[in-house]
């Protein structure tokens, strides 16, 4: 926070002349308030968007000074601090509970969680997407997937929290051997229905209890947590779309009366986005408003959503079937439908606890089953398809004059990880319809690679250095769809070992990419295809192969993906990213990632039963300095020199001459 900055905000006469000259009403105590939730949101695009909601039509230089006031007020993020754990230790025993098991995770269950949702980071350092956190008086334990097992280890004090893989030994698993006897805290609303009921029964089984908290203990300790975040809601036109909010409205009705359900509760705000045509800037990297909704039989919806998030426009255009409600009246609702005896929708493996517990202690029927707009959302229209395939071209050109940045830039040690993700971002954000990056950029470079889900920081920041990889995993949104490629580069020369790996690889990759299936197919029994390769050399990679992808909303998106736990059936214009990979420890990493779009193919020739295949929609050269030809087959290199002539004739014509030349060659046929 600047010096002028913090006087003025301490200085009431100050903000009340401010608040006066901008037309503000209210007291200074008000727009302190405002101004903390507006900084508890990620920076808008356009980075001046916000101020539509507090102060419409200010001047540039009231605009330049309720910024300042913004940015002094921003979060920091979460310095670990092992007195947390003592002192949540105290809390739980003046609850009453012996433990209490934390997921990283916020009511709404989301991979993207706004700064006060983050109670796992805050507890323990760790700042990975996902994980768990078992709390006992003796022991305290953080669970991850493989993913994330390098970087627990480098963010977590050791000597206070063990670390755990996720798969291998779950959190059920040590609850069984721990509980005997004990009562186990957890809080409710961060717990799927299904998850919750997961937990009690590994509970039980240990003899133990499980207690619901209200509230959460770690808010309890937290004192300086953040607020909720104010990010303005916008309305996208059925342009964009494809389909207008009242003609998906009517598609849920449908579904409703099929379930014979009266209402449908929507705890996923990816879900609300979609239905309604809103997009948001609540959270990090997907643009969502954090609400709730209830959809009702006849197409009529409730939205429940901080009203300061809407300027009268988006209130107008929301339509007479969609009636506005305080965030907080959700619980309201709930107790409504439960007097009235209303028959509930509810997904079990979205849906909060705590929304199952509060419609059942009111009297409703809940009706278990899929969140009604999650197949619709995967299923991407005619619309929504032509835009993704023109963000990606966009995404391409971009990506392209990045590589060749690389290459005359990272010889030499010259380039560093955090410079060379800052100027990726930099050629996409002058790309037409960009809204920022889909996910925290993944630039690793040598044995930083090898980190799944590495964030470079001021203290692992590492220059590229000759004879190693670079491994960069980035994506955008764009206002027409969303995108996500993973790049390898040689950095010098590489090895035969990096070169033979990269390869098995890529080899995998091609496996997905000219996949043909019969309908009714799951992306579990696909994951092999990118695995045999690996496998057959005593390889693998410890994340799934492939995830869903939403259209200018989530990066990762279900139902679909291609994984050994892949139960979803992978249908025509669901979008699926195909990025198989391989992480020497302390070495290297290697990942190829494209997305891809589920399409119709041929019928089977002797049943005539539908199939399958998938387009490729990412395009953007694979290095060919780390390929070893002699492992391709005649099919895969013929593959891979078809690719390459689309990646010319689809992104050249985008570019400047320099980066046409050097497009030509990086993506000329193998052999030349």
């Amino acid at each position: 926070m600047t010096a002028a900055a913090a006087a003025l905000l301490n200085d009431d006469a100050a903000v009340a002349r401010l608040m006066a000259s901008a037309g503000i009403a209210g007291s200074p105590d008000d727009l302190r308030t405002t101004l903390a939730w507006v900084a508890a949101s990620p920076e808008p695009y356009p980075a001046d968007a916000w101020l539509g909601l507090v102060a419409p039509g200010a001047d540039a230089e009231t605009a330049a000074t309720l910024t300042a006031l913004r940015d002094a007020l921003r979060p920091v993020e979460p310095i670990a601090d092992p007195s947390r754990l003592d002192r949540l230790r105290e809390a739980l025993a003046e609850a009453g509970v012996d433990g209490f098991v934390l997921p990283r995770a916020d009511e709404h269950q989301g991979e993207y969680i706004p700064p006060g949702g983050e109670r796992l980071a805050w507890l323990t350092g760790f700042t990975g997407s996902a994980g768990t956190v078992v709390v006992l008086p003796e022991r305290a334990a953080l669970f991850v997937d493989g993913r994330y097992t390098l970087q627990a280890g480098q963010q977590v004090d050791a000597g206070r929290w063990e670390i755990h893989h996720l798969i291998r030994t779950p959190p059920g698993a040590f609850i069984g051997k721990q509980l005997s006897g004990r009562r186990l805290g957890y809080d409710p609303r961060l717990h799927s229905v299904n998850a919750a009921v997961r937990l009690r029964d590994a509970v039980r089984e240990a003899g133990g209890t499980l207690v619901a908290l209200d509230p959460n203990p770690v808010d309890g300790i937290w004192r300086d947590r953040p607020p909720p975040p104010l990010g303005r809601v916008e309305i996208l036109p059925a342009a964009v779309t494809g389909l207008d909010a009242a003609a998906k409205r009517a598609l849920v009705a449908e579904t409703l009366a099929a379930r014979d359900a009266g209402v449908a509760v929507l705890n996923q705000p990816e879900s609300v986005a979609w239905l309604l045509n809103i997009r948001g800037r609540d959270v990090p990297y997907t643009p969502l408003p954090l609400c709730y909704a209830t959809v009702a039989r006849d197409g009529s919806v409730a939205l429940f959503l901080d009203p300061a998030k809407c300027d009268p426009e988006t209130r107008a255009a929301l339509g007479n079937q969609v009636s506005l409600r305080p965030f907080e009246a959700i619980g309201e609702a709930l107790d409504a439908l439960g007097r009235d005896g209303a028959s509930v929708a509810l997904d079990p493996d979205s849906a909060s606890e705590w929304l199952h517990q509060r419609l059942s202690e009111a009297g409703a029927t809940v009706v278990a089953g899929e969140d009604p707009c999650i197949r619709p959302r995967a299923r991407k229209n005619a619309v929504e398809i032509a835009g993704t395939r023109a963000a990606h071209v966009r995404d391409a050109a971009a990506v392209v004059r990045f590589l060749k940045w690389i290459d005359d830039s990272a010889p030499g040690g010259g380039v560093t990880e955090a410079e060379a993700a800052g100027e990726l971002e930099r050629f996409r954000s002058a790309g037409d319809r960009w809204r920022g990056p889909s996910f925290a950029t993944i630039s690793g470079a040598g044995p930083n690679g090898a980190i799944v889900h590495y964030r470079v920081t001021p203290e692992t920041d590492r220059p590229l250095e000759d004879g190693t990889l670079y491994l960069v995993d980035s994506g955008a949104q764009y206002l027409d769809g969303t995108t996500d490629i993973t790049r390898t580069v040689a950095v010098g020369t590489p090895t035969q070992e990096m070169r033979e790996r990269f390869t098995l690889v890529l080899k995998g990759h091609i496996a997905i990419a000219t996949a043909r299936f019969p309908a009714g197919t799951t992306g579990g029994q696909l994951d092999a295809l990118a695995r045999q390769y690996l496998w057959k050399e005593g390889l693998d990679f410890d994340h799934g192969t492939g995830h869903g992808v939403g259209c200018f909303l989530g990066v990762h998106e279900g139902p679909q993906r291609i994984s050994a736990t892949g139960r979803a059936v992978i249908e025509a214009g669901m979008i699926i990213s195909n990025e198989p990979g391989y992480y020497k420890p302390d070495g290297y990493g290697i990942r190829i990632e494209n997305l891809l779009l589920a399409v119709e193919s041929e019928p089977a020739r002797d049943t005539g039963r539908a199939m399958l295949a998938f387009e490729t929609l990412t395009y953007a050269p694979i290095d060919r300095r780390l390929v070893e030809p002699s492992l391709l087959s005649f099919e895969e290199q013929a593959w891979l020199d078809a690719y390459h002539a689309a990646v010319r004739r689809r992104v050249a014509p985008g570019l400047d001459a320099a980066e046409r030349e050097w497009l030509e060659v990086a993506a000329a046929p193998i052999g030349m």
